[in-house]
């Protein structure tokens, strides 16, 4: 299986800018208009895709990611279904990386090598699953890495330097940084303060660092985008999905071309900035 991750970082690099990476929730607000959410992303401006993955008690997520969850399962999707959309969204797109989040339980329930067997042979790139730490990389990690997916892995502000090697060690594609301690969705870190962050992590590895948690407006994106190799936007496309249920592709497009100018007007450019 190609890596679609690293080439879309390579590429990223390359044009010498800050990526966007979108989440939305798989099912969400229903199986057939979230289809057509997942098939425009990257025509509105995402270059990575972050398809949430149902569960009932998403206990990191912030209200509007819980309520996506709910409306989504609420609908009838299953891990199943969101492992076809995926296979559907590649039939027309062989290039946008996209990203498996959620929890353990759902992968568990429908058993690891039948999971990993089906997202490999469905076009899934990568994995962030929020419960499983380090200790447990043979769990999934180990077996997802075998199997060519990149297992992504999460830092936040309390990861010191003694922590940060085992979070990095079986890390691949791109570290997640979460800008604030909480739930997501809440507020949005500092830029400045972000900025020593990505400046210490990557003293660590070489991996590109995407930022998220709580990013909303195209100001926000840019800010962020300055010194991150990608900006992470979640909490905010799903509130458009709640606000415009009968019009949600629509309302989720524009707002990620709003969000991708936003990426694009900063100053430089991630890349730019450090070179």
């Amino acid at each position: 299986m190609s890596n679609r991750i690293d080439a879309r970082f390579r590429r990223l690099a390359e044009e010498r800018r800050a990526g966007l990476v979108t989440f939305v929730t798989a099912g969400d607000p229903n199986p057939a208009e979230s289809r057509r959410i997942l098939a425009d992303l990257p025509r509105a401006g995402a270059d990575v895709i972050e398809l949430g993955m149902p569960f009932s008690d998403p206990m990191a997520d912030g209200p509007a990611i819980q309520k996506s969850s709910l409306r989504a399962l609420k609908a009838g999707q299953t891990l199943a279904e969101t492992l076809a959309m995926v296979a559907e969204f590649r039939s027309g797109d062989d290039a946008t990386p996209i990203v498996l989040m959620g929890y353990y339980n759902p992968i568990f329930s429908y058993g690891v090598d039948r999971f990993l067997e089906d997202a490999t042979g469905a076009g899934v790139d990568g994995l962030i699953v929020v419960d499983l730490p380090p200790e447990a990389d043979s769990e999934l990690c180990l077996p997802a890495r075998a199997c060519g997916i990149d297992f992504i892995r999460l830092a936040t502000p309390t990861t010191d330097d003694r922590r940060l090697p085992s979070v990095l060690r079986n890390a691949s594609g791109f570290l997640y940084y979460v800008s604030i301690t909480g739930i997501t969705g809440t507020r949005v870190g500092e830029s400045d303060v972000v900025a020593g962050a990505l400046a210490r992590i990557r003293a660590h590895t070489t991996l590109p660092i995407a930022v998220g948690f709580g990013i909303r407006s195209p100001e926000q994106a840019s800010r962020i985008a300055e010194t991150a190799d990608a900006v992470v936007v979640g909490s905010a496309l799903v509130g458009a999905v709640e606000q415009a249920p009968g019009n949600a592709a629509a309302a989720v497009s524009e707002l990620v071309e709003e969000l991708k100018a936003g990426v694009l007007s900063a100053r430089g450019g991630a890349r730019g900035g450090r070179a």
